[in-house]
């Protein structure tokens, strides 16, 4: 359903609280016309880990991590098993 919104002073323009925090895609189709897309996207930093290789290491392990819960280390042995 078209919504007549007004541009603020800031350029800004309000969407609804129910998207407040959210990611949106702005794509401007052309001058004044834009496609808005709500979503989750995936940092520059961060596209790496979605790797098929990469991310297929990290599943193996986070299910490792689930089976293996933490326990706490006796250092003393730890320190005498790698000779220090």
């Amino acid at each position: 359903m078209p919504t007549v919104k007004t541009i603020g002073s800031s350029g800004q323009i309000a969407l609804g609280k129910e998207y407040a925090g959210r990611h949106v895609l702005i794509d401007e189709v052309e001058r004044g016309v834009w496609i808005v897309k709500l979503g989750d996207f995936i940092p520059d930093n961060e596209r790496w880990l979605h790797q098929p290789r990469v991310k297929a290491d990290l599943d193996e392990a986070i299910a490792w991590a689930e089976k293996h819960p933490p326990r706490a280390t006796d250092l003393k042995k730890l320190s005498r098993r790698l000779g220090r």
